[in-house]
């Protein structure tokens, strides 16, 4: 069986992160996914081919919620080819929007399950992998839900370049102390804090509307960040 079908047929099987919501979608956003998306999406069950034909340096943000992040950071790497994963619709269209207005030109965007597909792609692929925010599945009985798991980290690791940087943020005490002891036990990466802790916010992290809700109800925010080690 082919790598791909392999890497599909196992992570059918898997433990979703994610659960999908009838969140609501504005009729905005409804248009921008019928009409943009078509030319900016990456096709999650295909094998997967460059969309800048390996002339730009690859970065990646998983689930990027309504995609102000993304956009900025693209407006701010305009060299680079940028991906994005999500699953959910209004998100999607969101994002689409924020890009048409900004003229930006440098994104492409897999709506789809993000440890599936990522199964699927090639070794040293990606100069910097973003994670912000996962859904920290709160419950005791949810944590196996966590998208940073064992399993997982391995394949973060794996995708990522010798120098190539992983990012990650989380604004729950819990989810950050595991992400914390997963990562710092993956072999091939290295905490950028010489102490193995966390890290102060990354220049190219910006507050998003979710982190500054966050901030006005008190809660403290964790930056991760890690570099492939050869």
């Amino acid at each position: 069986m082919p790598v791909m079908e392999e890497a599909l047929k196992t992570s059918h099987r898997a433990i979703r992160s994610f659960v999908l919501r009838q969140g609501r979608i504005t009729a905005a956003q409804t248009r921008a996914v019928a009409e943009y998306l078509p030319a900016r999406q990456i096709d999650a069950h295909a094998e997967w081919r460059d969309p800048w034909n390996n002339q730009r340096p690859l970065m990646l943000e998983i689930g990027f919620g309504n995609g102000e992040h993304l956009a900025a950071i693209a407006a701010q790497r305009a060299t680079w080819g940028c991906i994005g994963i999500e699953v959910h619709t209004p998100g999607v269209g969101s994002l689409l929007l924020q890009l048409v207005e900004a003229g930006t030109d440098n994104v492409r965007i897999v709506h789809d399950d993000a440890v599936t597909w990522l199964k699927t792609l090639p070794d040293a692929l990606l100069r910097c992998i973003i994670i912000q925010f996962p859904d920290p599945w709160p419950k005791k009985r949810q944590q196996k839900r966590r998208l940073i798991q064992p399993d997982f980290a391995a394949v973060l690791c794996r995708l990522l370049q010798p120098g190539g940087e992983l990012q990650l943020a989380t604004d729950w005490a819990d989810y950050a102390g595991q992400m914390l002891a997963v990562l710092n036990a993956t072999p091939g990466l290295q905490n950028a804090d010489p102490d193995n802790g966390y890290v102060f916010r990354p220049d190219n992290r910006i507050l998003t509307r979710f982190e500054r809700r966050g901030q006005r109800l008190g809660h403290a925010v964790y930056d991760l960040c890690y570099r492939r080690i050869p």
